[in-house]
């Protein structure tokens, strides 16, 4: 079967694991089924295949718990850590600004934070259910969507509230290849989090919500393993993705 709408059949099996998905376009093509056929066909097991996911507890964590309500607020801190910037440099911030009387050294704190925040969210993301990373990141273009018009009245860069995107995907990428930190590793990143967070709380300097925040480092560290249990689900992890790229 020829088609230039083939293409389309191929891009909705994406979803699929290697070894079904070439399955499934390789049996479509031998049978000669309209692309119609079996564009629904596709699309069809690729949405059984998604709903069996949510029988997980993992995926309602990594959607609902961490993501979702994760991403809404690195949104707001990625904001604050601009404003307070642009104040600190002198320049003109509205009454809304999310941003007091912090210094360099809490902006420096923030930055790290935020940093660390992103990362641990999106580790969890990649390792709790990274079949379901495309939902998460429809789920944050549709908060965009309702924060813009708000976004709009700020006198701030349009990217600025996007700022926490780069450590998170970074997280997700490292998520979807370790699966699990080391024990040392998790306790040092969650225990720094908190000591930092507890000096900026004392300082004034933290929306009480951020709080949340802490629970994926802390998560990462009740997921943490030893160093040799680790080392075994790197080495098997990292052997399971070169099978699959033969």
């Amino acid at each position: 079967m020829t088609s230039n709408l083939w293409p389309l059949v191929e891009l909705a099996a994406r979803p699929l694991e290697r070894d079904e998905r070439e399955a499934v376009v390789g049996d479509a093509l031998e049978t000669g089924d309209g692309i119609w056929q079996a564009l629904s066909s596709v699309l069809g097991l690729v949405l059984r295949r998604q709903l069996l996911l949510w029988k997980s507890l993992r995926t309602w964590l990594a959607t609902f718990v961490f993501g979702l309500p994760g991403a809404y607020l690195l949104m707001i801190v990625s904001v604050s850590v601009t404003c307070t910037y642009d104040r600190l440099m002198g320049m003109k911030v509205g009454h809304w600004a999310p941003t007091g009387h912090e210094g360099f050294a809490l902006l420096f704190c923030h930055i790290f934070l935020l940093i660390a925040w992103s990362w641990a969210s999106g580790f969890i993301l990649g390792s709790l259910s990274p079949k379901t990373l495309w939902l998460n990141a429809a789920l944050c273009c549709w908060m965009v969507l309702i924060c813009d018009d708000h976004l709009r009245t700020m006198t701030l860069s349009r990217v600025a509230p996007f700022l926490f995107l780069v450590p998170a995907i970074w997280g997700v990428y490292q998520g979807v290849r370790t699966v699990r930190l080391r024990r040392t590793t998790a306790f040092l990143l969650a225990a720094t989090i908190t000591v930092l967070m507890i000096a900026a709380w004392t300082n004034s300097a933290l929306w009480i919500v951020n709080w949340l925040l802490l629970c994926p480092a802390w998560f990462l560290v009740a997921m943490a393993r030893g160093s040799g249990n680790d080392s075994n689900a790197v080495q098997n992890k990292s052997m399971a993705a070169r099978a699959r790229s033969y």
